[in-house]
């Protein structure tokens, strides 16, 4: 029989993150305690919700460690790790850095799906990490109602070049280098089992080439846009520069297909509670209630949003000095 993977999950890859207001709830008032006798310093850590902890273990050399997992985005088991790979290696990316090594992250639920569905998953895993010249070395693996997969990954970066979301000065344009609609269009697949390829294409592609020529470009403020949406991600990054963000709706790239798959009331949870976690800080005033929804999108392995420009990346706003909204939407 065929098994359509994301109907043996609630939700479906970065639109099952825990709502960014919940979270936010969930560890306000925790703090990174000191690690006596650390083999390094700890350089970026929970203060603003960056996309991944930065560790400077010599003057040339910080450790960048991260992890992210989820439920099936799409129903091919394949493609399923190939996404939840290149998702998992974007926060390394997201920060400047360069992964060294993974490793796998698996929960299957062993008793109603066979495990020749979780060798595609953990091969298209294995798949990218070798595009990404990062080693792939075993894992831990669980007995899980729903599935699950993604990678714990560590790399290196320059401890003075890291990308970081609270670098952001008033001047500086806003740079992003995939188009959205991931999100929707993901909706569509889980509802009807239609395959959208561009969205696929999309996923699967590393953020490498763009976190290299950001770094070549001198930029040092970036994150990624995965569950939160863009409005959720560049909202986090203009609070931790103490900036206000101009966005220009017009000039923000979509996927094909990504309007009439709003159109037609494919929308995930996850991005409606991203609309109502960032509605307070954000003016919408001059755009519709289904655009935001559009740039609220909770996005799986989206691309990077830079302080900066680079070659190939639509400019999509700005930064200004902080006004009464973390972003203004024109």
């Amino acid at each position: 029989m065929g098994y359509r993977l994301t109907q043996y999950a609630h939700g479906g890859g970065c639109a099952c993150k825990i709502p960014p207001g919940e979270l936010e709830d969930m560890v306000r008032g925790l703090s990174t305690p000191v690690a006596e006798g650390s083999a390094g310093e700890l350089l970026v850590g929970l203060d603003h919700g960056d996309d991944a902890a930065a560790v400077r273990v010599t003057d040339g050399i910080a450790v960048i460690a991260t992890t992210d997992f989820f439920t099936p985005v799409v129903d091919d088991p394949y493609d399923w790790g190939r996404i939840a790979a290149a998702n998992a290696l974007s926060d390394v990316y997201a920060m400047g850095g360069r992964p060294v090594v993974a490793l796998n992250l698996l929960g299957w639920p062993r008793d109603v799906l066979p495990f020749e569905l979780a060798t595609e998953v953990l091969r298209g895993g294995s798949d990218v990490c070798a595009k990404a010249g990062c080693h792939l070395a075993g894992g831990h693996s669980v007995d899980d109602p729903e599935p699950k997969y993604g990678l714990a990954v560590t790399g290196t970066a320059d401890p003075q070049r890291l990308l970081r979301n609270d670098a952001g000065r008033p001047g500086m344009p806003l740079s992003l280098t995939k188009p959205l609609g991931i999100g929707v269009l993901n909706t569509r697949h889980k509802a009807t089992g239609e395959r959208h390829e561009q969205a696929i294409d999309t996923m699967v592609s590393l953020n490498a080439a763009s976190s290299r020529a950001a770094l070549a470009a001198g930029i040092r403020c970036a994150t990624d846009i995965t569950g939160f949406g863009l409005l959720g991600h560049l909202h986090k990054l203009a609070r931790a520069s103490g900036v206000t963000a101009v966005l220009d709706s017009a000039t923000v790239p979509y996927l094909d297909g990504a309007r009439e798959a709003l159109r037609d009331g494919y929308v995930s949870g996850g991005t409606r509670r991203n609309l109502d976690w960032v509605r307070p800080h954000v003016d919408l005033m001059a755009i519709t209630e289904e655009e935001a929804l559009l740039l609220a999108d909770a996005q799986t392995s989206g691309g990077l949003l830079v302080a900066g420009e680079i070659p190939g990346a639509p400019v999509i706003g700005e930064l200004i000095p902080r006004t009464a909204h973390t972003i203004q939407v024109r």
